[in-house]
């Protein structure tokens, strides 16, 4: 982590950034507006991870949350991260089965 990067410092809400890849997140899984679609941005405090990482929680009614992580600030994801990280998801879910 960079020692100038304060986490409790205030961010700016980017709203327009944050439709954007909720929209993403909907089309990629072929989500009904029943779905809630997340997003948060955590600071992480470890070695070896980013400064800022995005969580997109998908909320299905009746089923576990599940969760795409990007290793971005939100300002700074892809249409691209958010297929990766649903890759990802998808293998790690493969992998508990």
């Amino acid at each position: 982590m960079s020692r100038s990067f304060n986490p409790l410092a205030p961010r700016r809400a980017l709203p327009e950034r944050t439709r954007l890849i909720k929209a993403w997140v909907r089309d990629l899984y072929g989500l009904d507006e029943d779905v809630v679609v997340c997003l948060t941005e955590l600071a992480c405090r470890e070695d070896g991870c980013p400064d800022i990482e995005t969580i997109v929680g998908i909320m299905r009614p009746g089923r576990k949350i599940e969760t795409l992580r990007v290793n971005k600030a939100i300002d700074a994801v892809t249409h691209c991260d958010i297929e990766a990280a649903a890759q990802a998801q998808a293998h790690t879910s493969e992998d508990k089965v």
